[in-house]
């Protein structure tokens, strides 16, 4: 029987799995799986603010994590997506300087399909991220996605969250431990391996050898297990994706009392993009960028503007990765999750989430007999998909801009850095709107609302004009998008502020026994 499980590697990846692992394989129950956790204390969690999926919502309900508790360690906000700044048009020649991602998709009661009919001009001058959902305009004016009486994990609109890293990590740790995951405390020197070529065991400096049935490399970049030790390749995207670089501030609010906003600011720089996270007490602001396309010290200029009075003397940390991903994942008895994985860039917050559906898949696929190769065969197949499509994904925000008014943008606007099966998407879509036949859900991280936000949010244009006679549903459709509207007026009025709701978490636990007290 398989029951052993080691982790290398700590960190968000690392504690979200193993905290995962314990509550979907039993390690608090006798005949359940034994999971070891060992990481060292000399290398640290890169401490920006991130930010995530809904999905985390579920893993972290799993996993045992209380909301309000979320919210108080790890300096947690509200997040309903995406807001896009200047991705569209060069600075100064376009009419709108920004589009939003949200997370939620509009439910009016009519069953209609309501892109094609704001294709055809019913929804109004509104972009369609606006006409779609009540989200952007509840986000934009500063609201909650729910209220304090809604139970953990639970509201009418659709959010995920912003947190400061470092803190989460701790957390995972605590509930990790708690759900019967052992803590080693530990440097890891030689991985052995067997005839064979799987892990046979890892030489620790102060527990000796460790030997586990499914080891889980967790160790960042440096991938030392699949990586070092088996000599499973990574496949770079940088001829798709140019960014390579990141340079990160943290800076204070200027009062503690200003508006937190409920959504990721990505505003799009001559060579890259700035993300802005706005956590309880302060704000995670980065720029990414193309080492190709820019310099160091020209990305620092960029950052430091953005922060405006604030970035004269803030402290900035620069940072390295080659966008891509191993398209081999589980090899023999050892399993890659987090950045020993794959990495393509913060955009649109794919790292943890590919954490998230990784750890998932493991307990799904749980060797429990001893037999691994049937289950790495299908962790692969459905992890290099995956990979495949968030990285279309990811390019699909670049190369569909109208910019062309720098090297870095021309570039990702070339035909030769889009791949032949985003491009193949794109060719579809000039006659009809990205819908399910488009999405796979065993693979696809991103549902087709995403790339209808993103596609229609960067200008893109789709001729419904042979199609255009055979929508018969005028009416019900200018109803929707009414009730969209209803909807969109009702949440701002109703819906906390973003501040006043994480100040509420702080203090109580979410629900209505504890509004009631």
């Amino acid at each position: 029987m398989s029951k052993r499980v080691l982790i290398v590697g700590g960190g968000t990846a690392g504690w979200l799995t193993a905290g995962y692992l314990a509550k979907r394989l039993g390690a608090d129950l006798p005949e359940g799986a034994s999971i070891t956790l060992v990481e060292s204390r000399e290398i640290g969690v890169l401490g920006v603010g991130e930010g995530t999926f809904p999905t985390i919502r579920r893993t972290l309900a799993t996993i045992g994590v209380d909301e309000s508790e979320l919210v108080r360690r790890c300096g947690a906000t509200f997040k309903q997506g995406v807001k896009f700044v200047g991705w569209r048009d060069a600075p100064g020649e376009g009419a709108r300087d920004h589009f939003s991602h949200p997370f939620q998709v509009a439910d009016t009661g009519t069953g209609i399909e309501l892109l094609p009919y704001w294709l055809l001009g019913l929804g109004g001058p509104e972009n369609w991220d606006e006409v779609a959902t009540p989200q952007k305009k509840t986000a934009d004016a500063g609201r909650a996605p729910k209220l304090p009486t809604h139970p953990d994990y639970v509201g009418p609109l659709n959010y995920a969250f912003h947190f400061d890293a470092v803190a989460l990590a701790g957390l995972l740790r605590d509930q990790a431990v708690k759900n019967g995951v052992r803590h080693l405390i530990d440097m890891v020197g030689e991985v052995r391996l067997d005839a064979e070529g799987a892990i046979a065991e890892l030489q620790t400096e102060r527990n000796g050898a460790l030997t586990a049935d499914l080891y889980i490399d967790c160790t960042g970049f440096r991938a030392e297990l699949i990586g070092k030790a088996l000599g499973i390749p990574f496949r770079s995207c940088r001829d798709i994706l140019f960014c390579d670089r990141a340079i990160a501030a943290q800076v204070p609010y200027a009062d503690p009392h200003d508006p937190i906003a409920s959504f990721t600011i990505s505003t799009a720089q001559d060579a890259g993009w700035i993300w802005d996270i706005g956590l309880d007490q302060r704000r995670g602001i980065g720029h990414v960028y193309s080492s190709d396309h820019s310099s160091e010290e020209e990305a620092e200029t960029a950052l430091r503007r953005y922060l405006g009075p604030a970035g004269g003397n803030a402290e900035v940390r620069q940072f390295r990765f080659d966008a891509g991903y191993r398209e081999i994942n589980w090899h023999k008895n050892c399993v890659a999750v987090g950045l020993s994985s794959g990495f393509f860039e913060p955009l649109e917050a794919t790292g943890i989430a590919f954490a998230e559906v990784a750890a998932g898949l493991i307990a799904n696929l749980f060797p429990w007999s001893g037999e691994h190769e049937t289950s790495a065969r299908q962790f692969n197949a459905n992890m290099r998909r995956r990979y495949e499509r968030a990285r279309d994904f990811l390019k699909l925000h670049y190369c569909i801009s109208a910019r062309r008014d720098t090297g870095f943008w021309r570039d990702n606007a070339a035909e030769a850095t889009v791949p032949d099966s985003l491009r193949e998407m794109l060719d579809r879509w000039r006659f009809r709107p990205p819908n399910e036949l488009d999405i796979d859900p065993g693979v696809d991280i991103f549902p087709e609302a995403s790339w209808q936000y993103v596609l229609y949010g960067m200008g893109w244009k789709t001729d419904l004009s042979g199609r255009a006679g055979a929508l018969r549903y005028h009416d019900d459709a200018r109803r929707a998008f009414a009730e969209v509207r209803r909807q969109a007026q009702y949440a701002a009025a109703n819906l906390p502020a973003n501040r006043d709701l994480v100040e509420y978490a702080r203090q109580h636990r979410f629900g209505p026994k504890t509004a009631a007290a």
